[in-house]
């Protein structure tokens, strides 16, 4: 009895449980909170890794804010080297995460077969700044950096996961550094050690610095089966590089893995450095072997199947009520593109858009019938911000809005957004009292 009832455990019992949007297949792993399954989206066919977790068990043991705070992390860092959060749903007694399907398995178990060549160390610790970086930049900092954290999908790119233990720059204290002591012990900072506050970015850096060590060396910098002296270690930054490591390799090396954080190497001085730059052979980057065959999804097309039409069903998911995407974020999540329903004339939206636009002459403005388009003119971190607004009819007395970034950089987009353009539309917008508690949509006054 006991074994039929672990396997009907297996896998939840029905599509409908995901509100009919996905299927689940089998279970490609599991720990001690949560359930991993092949899921297949039944509107698109792509296919997805479904994580499960149990809301009673989550809140049992005190995971709340975790699961929150990796949801609003991961709906920020949309990085083509970063794990990518689709979407997540909930039921009564589940939260459901739908992640992108990495294929390639875990960097970890790649290293476990000895050292890699420097080009593939090169082009893998390249994607891992790359993915660093934007964090940093989001103010996200990850903390717990290891090969077991950084997958490689079905073409060979590096993707980081796992952000369980990441922290936004909104949690450092008054002194301007993070004080919680977490990460893995051999790939943790002095400072972050010695439990008098750190900065989570240098932080990562050396993380950064000792996964470089292990991809070249096929084996840790600081490593004792006792853990103090492995610990005592790390603080004196005391490691060797192996004779195979290059003058370049070294130097860079010796520059990540400086126990002083404030003589650390930075981002940008990392890119700079000899041994980074030197370019990669495109060859160099090699397709997974075999290795997600476990998936059973070798050859998919992980792409949707021809356009989406646009009908009641959509309008009525742009609820807030509906959105269960939003169910624990903290209005961290970053997007290129708001869309939002009116019943006011096209008209009407194109003018209160250009009036937003115009406000501080920080943009100018060029509009058609259905369009408007609104160019910065003051260069930002990823030159100047493109924004274009299209409004599109889907019944006579409806129509949807859709705002798209087309240049610029995303963050100062989504600020664009929050702080100026959704204030200025909201009496345009289209609302449902669903979203209030009630049953039918109608236009907000």
């Amino acid at each position: 009895m006991a074994d039929s009832k672990s396997k009907e455990e297996a896998k939840p019992k029905s599509p409908a449980a995901l509100h009919g949007k996905y299927e689940l297949g089998r279970l490609l792993g599991h720990g001690t909170f949560a359930k991993v399954y092949l899921a297949r989206n039944l509107q698109s066919g792509a296919y997805f890794a479904m994580k499960v977790v149990a809301k009673e068990k989550a809140v049992r043991v005190g995971m709340t804010e975790q699961i929150k705070r990796e949801i609003s992390v991961m709906k920020m860092v949309r990085h083509p080297n970063i794990v990518e959060l689709h979407e997540v749903m909930a039921s009564r007694t589940k939260i459901y995460f739908a992640m992108e399907l990495v294929r390639g398995g875990e960097l970890f178990s790649k290293i476990s077969k000895g050292r890699i060549k420097d080009d593939l160390a090169r082009a893998y610790f390249q994607q891992l700044i790359s993915a660093i970086d934007f964090c940093h930049s989001r103010g996200v900092y990850h903390r717990d950096l290891k090969p077991e954290n950084l997958l490689l999908d079905e073409d060979g790119n590096l993707k980081v996961a796992d952000f369980g233990l990441s922290a936004f720059s909104e949690q450092i204290q008054q002194d301007g550094l993070l004080h919680t002591t977490c990460g893995t012990p051999a790939y943790v900072a002095p400072e972050v050690i010695v439990k008098k506050g750190y900065d989570g970015a240098k932080a990562d850096i050396w993380s950064c610095g000792v996964i470089l060590y292990v991809l070249l060396a096929g084996f840790l910098p600081f490593q004792d089966d006792n853990l103090m002296v492995m610990y005592r270690k790390i603080h004196k930054g005391d490691f060797m590089c192996p004779p195979w490591f290059s003058p370049e390799a070294r130097r860079l090396i010796t520059r990540l893995l400086d126990p002083s954080p404030t003589t650390r190497i930075t981002v940008t001085k990392i890119t700079e450095s000899s041994w980074f730059k030197k370019s990669v052979p495109k060859s160099i980057i090699t397709k997974a072997e075999g290795e997600f065959d476990f998936f059973g999804t070798k050859g998919v097309d992980n792409e949707p199947k021809g356009p989406e039409t646009l009908n009641a069903f959509h309008i009525i998911s742009l609820s807030q009520g509906f959105d269960l995407s939003g169910l624990f974020e903290e209005k961290r999540e970053e997007k290129e593109e708001l869309r939002f329903a009116t019943m006011r004339p096209a008209s009407s939206v194109i003018s209160r858009l250009e009036e937003v636009a115009s406000r501080e002459g920080r943009f100018s403005i060029r509009r058609s019938e259905s369009m408007v388009k609104l160019q910065g003119k003051e260069r930002g971190r990823k030159g100047k911000l493109g924004i274009a607004a299209e409004i599109l009819p889907v019944t006579p007395y409806v129509s949807m809005v859709e705002v798209k970034k087309e240049n610029g950089d995303t963050f100062e987009y989504n600020r664009f957004c929050v702080e100026e353009l959704r204030p200025a539309l909201k009496d345009i917008v289209w609302t449902s009292v669903a979203a209030a508690g009630g049953d039918n949509p109608v236009p907000s006054a």
